[in-house]
């Protein structure tokens, strides 16, 4: 059995899969309301494996999204994920959001909107890499992808009309995308694992600047 946890946008899912012949099926996905998730993630897990008579012992693997999106949002999921795997000694996998909706899309990049003007772009068409751009820097490399970009919001298929829009990314989706990694056994650490913030957090930003002490 595989547990898979995305809390990194405005809906969060979780997903229970078991292995059958090597190849992922779905159990059940829940899905949770964001600004919810500290208070339901753990319940959503929980109600999950009893629904389909699933002891934690059995949960074999967890997969997390990392982000980016939320900063609230991927600490929650990081947390949970570590918290489940120290009590259990269940490995983790953590994939990036980007990626994931790449894969969903078959393209070869993904956006996904930043706020406030700005996009989070990942280009996996070589050596992978993710930024975070401006609007103008954005809609220049969008119209070079044209239909090699995924994106599943309406904020980013307006800027980038040619791209392809799919469904928002899943508990599920990232499993599945995770499938090679978990073959070859190619697991985080979780003491190191960290989000994929991609932009500092805005307590960070707006934080005023500490006075320098008076000699």
């Amino acid at each position: 059995m595989l547990l898979s946890i995305d809390t990194c946008g405005s809906l969060g899912t979780v997903a229970l899969v078991r292995m059958e012949h090597d190849e992922p099926v779905v159990l059940g996905q829940t899905e949770l309301a964001g600004k919810t998730y500290a208070a339901q993630l753990v319940p959503a897990v929980r109600d999950l494996l009893l629904v389909h008579n699933v002891g934690p012992s059995q949960v074999v693997t967890i997969v997390v999204t990392k982000g980016p999106g939320s900063f609230t949002g991927i600490r929650i999921g990081l947390s949970t994920a570590k918290g489940l795997a120290e009590i259990g000694s269940i490995p983790i996998v953590a994939v990036s959001r980007l990626a994931v909706l790449a894969y969903t899309g078959r393209t070869n990049a993904a956006a996904l909107d930043a706020s406030r003007g700005e996009f989070y772009l990942g280009d996996f068409s070589s050596a992978p890499t993710e930024r975070l751009l401006t609007r103008e820097v954005f809609l220049d490399r969008a119209a070079l992808l044209a239909e090699d970009l995924a994106v599943c919001e309406d904020p980013v298929h307006a800027a980038a009309p040619e791209s392809i829009r799919v469904g928002p990314p899943t508990a599920a989706d990232a499993l599945r995308f995770a499938i090679p990694r978990l073959r070859a056994r190619d697991f985080d650490d979780p003491v190191t694992l960290d989000g994929n913030y991609l932009r500092r957090s805005d307590a960070e930003i707006f934080a005023k600047p500490k006075l320098a002490a008076t000699p």
